[in-house]
């Protein structure tokens, strides 16, 4: 099923979308907020999928108003977001351009940071730089919702018990020139990670059909600057680490709760003929 958040106060308002991303419906019954229905996903779920074989078989909705600006990210805010560097090759290609050498480490040991997440942007919202001197660079990525997952979990853990409950789009903003003096203090991103933005809707791994295995989602990412195709990596290739493994490395010394999201960071193939998710890979 497709889920989605038309805007309405801060947490937005739950509807199901029909597949064709056509018309939806709010579901006020089973839950007004998502993150309402992954707070009781066992519960909720299957109501939620039942309306969404309805929509897709013909029930009459209202119009989904993806490009309107009425859409809000699927989780307008949420109580943890963190990204990862699951595709190695950008982090040595961007490290490069920067100079600076990468330890052998990260192609071994998971390298995530946890951003800003209570200020999404929506799929069609402007985004807001005070200036162009910062470097505004876009980070085309996947990323997954999760479920409640206990501190200590193994990849195996989070793969058996269908941990990852939604996957999204994620538009990762990163600012270049504040990046460099930002990481020499040696205490991680802030500044340089403006409000990410978000796919129109979230989706249940079973929409992806024989694409998702569990781990990764075996599609190209296609990316687009002002209507022009820019890059169209393969999400599943060159994925050093998968999202379950992702989700166990954050999950070693902490509990994520529902509702967190993990992304795999800028999808990047070696294949360089595939393009880019990024401008400063391009440059």
């Amino acid at each position: 099923m497709k889920l989605a958040s038309l805007k309405s106060g801060r947490d937005g308002r739950l509807v199901v979308v029909s597949r064709d991303l056509a018309r939806c419906i709010a579901v006020p019954e089973i839950a007004a907020t998502l993150q309402q229905a992954l707070d009781r996903w066992e519960e909720c779920a299957p109501g939620l999928q039942r309306v969404a074989d309805e929509l897709n078989g013909g029930r009459h909705g209202e119009a989904f108003p993806a490009g309107s600006g009425g859409v809000a990210a699927p989780l307008p805010r949420a109580f943890h977001w963190v990204d990862g560097s699951a595709f190695v090759t950008h982090v040595e290609l961007v490290r490069k351009a920067r100079g600076v050498e990468m330890p052998p480490s990260f192609w071994t040991d998971p390298l995530v940071y946890q951003g800003g997440s209570d200020d999404f942007l929506g799929p069609t919202d402007e985004a807001p730089f005070l200036s162009e001197d910062w470097g505004i660079d876009l980070e085309a990525e996947v990323a997954v919702i999760t479920g409640d997952v206990a501190m200590g979990s193994s990849a195996e853990q989070v793969r058996r018990r269908h941990d990852i409950r939604l996957l999204m789009l994620v538009n990762d903003w990163t600012l270049r020139n504040i990046t460099p003096a930002e990481l020499a203090k040696g205490f991680g991103f802030y500044q340089s990670k403006p409000a990410t933005g978000f796919s129109p809707v979230a989706v249940t791994p079973d929409e992806l059909g024989a694409a998702w295995d569990g781990g990764k989602v075996n599609l190209p990412l296609r990316s687009y600057i002002n209507a022009e195709p820019f890059g169209a990596p393969e999400a599943g290739v060159d994925m050093t680490f998968d999202f379950p493994t992702l989700i166990a490395h954050c999950a070693r010394t902490r509990n994520l709760r529902a509702g967190a999201i993990v992304g795999s960071g800028t999808v990047s193939n070696t294949d360089r003929s595939r393009g880019s998710s990024c401008l400063a890979e391009t440059r």
